[in-house]
């Protein structure tokens, strides 16, 4: 069976005994998963700790929009669900999935139940483990099954694996054992049932999290426009930090030394909510600087009937940006279906997909020339057909597109849906560099390839600039630059002589 691949959102919540005793945090759960909704929309779920139950821990979870997962608008439905599952602390789980099965057993949290209270918990993960293959092999020769065939099982065995013995071990012993088994990205919510809820990211930070506290009410999550909505200020949690909460309150704890970051540069220009701020570095900033760095990058001499036209939503910011710093218009010339999926995710027909997605007005198109302004390429399916759909429904004059971001070179294995080698657009045309550039006649060609009459791209310097960050604590690797795990580079190299 294909391994499971998992883009996700986790969040965490608890009610501690120095805010309002006994409150249910349930709802907060919910309310914080909607926010993460851009993270997951194939199944959600939530698992939560009451003491007064017999059921100690216990989990709802389906396939489904968070809406559709906790009948939102059915009031009756939610309300009865949310006294089912009332507790003083919670983990809650939103995923897409990109491969495998897709049915209510994938979704998260998974929960292993035993007798021993401490060894009873349940988990939800967002990321990927580069060495997945090597860890089921590992578990297979100690006599484990792998059913699911995603990391999440993976990591249940492992965790379980280190719950053996008498007493329960410290989350920061725990945490730091595992992380010498694990390469890849992985945040990780746990909760169990003597009533400990942990938080841990990865050694690297590849992806994002954060924390905040008000009232006595904690709530970690992955991206921070949780706890804006909320009102409540959040912090970081560093690479290589877990925080463990119990009744009595909080603490932050560091399980792995502080000794690099790689924070994935593809959450600020596509994954992450444009509401969110990562590592300090505003989402919504980010994609304006992308825009005027594409500006800054033309040499536009006549601007007679050029119109600013961007694939919405995640490069909205970046075209409309792009605009106002060459004095051009910005008009929403493709309207997009809300309830259709991401397409560089939703794997089977994309084309049809895309055509579902988009339409184009060409009230606005019809006779102009249009700068179409994306936020980066992938297989080039969506985009072909995006032109190709501007061209004849749109009957656009000329199509320019210019893309936020260097040419993807290679694929992702921390989380995010970025092909192997051979369905890549780029490769073919040039084996990159790693400041992303492209020689002229190489683009000509790949526009060619797009039905496009131009292709610019960001440069990788300008990118950097963009996000704000210093170079060597982003991961760049799907750009042409090292992965930042052992197991990650080896992979590539395999997919890479594979295909050469």
């Amino acid at each position: 069976m294909d391994r499971l691949k998992e883009e996700c959102g986790v969040v965490a919540v608890y009610q501690m005994d120095n805010g309002r005793p006994g409150q249910n945090v349930a709802p907060v759960v919910i309310r914080a998963l909607i926010d993460l909704q851009n993270r997951g929309q194939l199944s959600a779920g939530l698992t939560s700790y009451n003491p007064d139950r017999d059921r100690i821990l216990q989990t709802h979870k389906d396939v489904g929009s968070v809406q559709e997962v906790f009948h939102v608008n059915q009031p009756h439905k939610f309300d009865r669900l949310i006294e089912e599952y009332a507790g003083v602390a919670a983990i809650g789980h939103t995923r897409y999935a990109t491969s495998g099965a897709r049915d209510s057993d994938q979704a998260q949290p998974f929960e292993r139940v035993h007798g021993r209270m401490w060894k009873w918990f349940a988990i939800g993960f967002n990321g990927n483990l580069a060495n997945y293959h090597e860890l089921t092999q590992q578990l297979d020769a100690s006599g484990y099954h792998i059913t699911y065939h995603a990391d999440t099982e993976v990591m249940m065995h492992f965790i379980n694996r280190e719950l053996r013995g008498d007493d329960p071990p410290k989350f920061t012993e725990l945490f730091a054992n595992l992380a010498r088994i694990f390469d890849g990205a992985y945040n990780i919510s746990f909760i169990n049932a003597i009533g400990d809820l942990v938080v841990v990211r990865d050694p690297l930070g590849i992806k994002p999290m954060c924390y905040g506290e008000r009232d006595g009410l904690l709530v970690v999550a992955s991206e921070s426009v949780v706890l804006t909505n909320m009102g409540i200020e959040h912090k970081d949690l560093e690479p290589g930090e877990l925080i463990v909460a119990n009744k009595d309150g909080y603490r932050v704890e560091r399980y792995w030394p502080a000794e690099r970051r790689a924070h994935c540069y593809f959450e600020w220009i596509y994954f992450a909510n444009l509401a969110s701020s990562l590592e300090g570095s505003s989402v919504y900033k980010v994609r304006h600087a992308i825009g005027r760095e594409l500006a800054a990058m033309e040499s536009l001499q006549e601007r007679d009937d050029f119109l600013v036209v961007s694939v919405p939503e995640t490069a909205t910011a970046a075209g409309n940006s792009f605009g106002f710093h060459l004095g051009l218009p910005v008009m929403n010339g493709l309207i997009r279906n809300r309830y259709v999926g991401r397409s560089f995710i939703e794997g089977e027909k994309r084309e049809d997909t895309v055509r579902m997605k988009f339409t184009p007005m060409r009230e606005i198109l019809e006779g102009k020339k249009i700068f179409l302004v994306d936020d980066t390429l992938v297989r080039a399916t969506t985009l072909r057909t995006v032109v190709s759909e501007l061209r004849e429904r749109g009957r656009a004059r000329e199509v320019h597109v210019r893309i936020g971001s260097p040419p993807i070179m290679g694929p992702c294995f921390y989380g995010i849906d970025i092909p192997t080698v051979s369905e890549l657009f780029a490769p073919p045309f040039f084996n990159g560099s790693r400041n992303g550039e492209v020689p002229p006649p190489v683009l000509e060609r790949m526009a060619a390839r797009l039905g496009a009459d131009s292709l610019v791209y960001l440069s990788m310097d300008r990118l950097v600039r963009a996000i704000g960050l210093p170079r060597e604590n982003l991961c760049l690797a799907c750009l042409g630059n090292p992965y930042p795990t052992p197991a990650g580079q080896e992979r590539y190299e395999a997919a890479r002589a594979a295909t050469s």
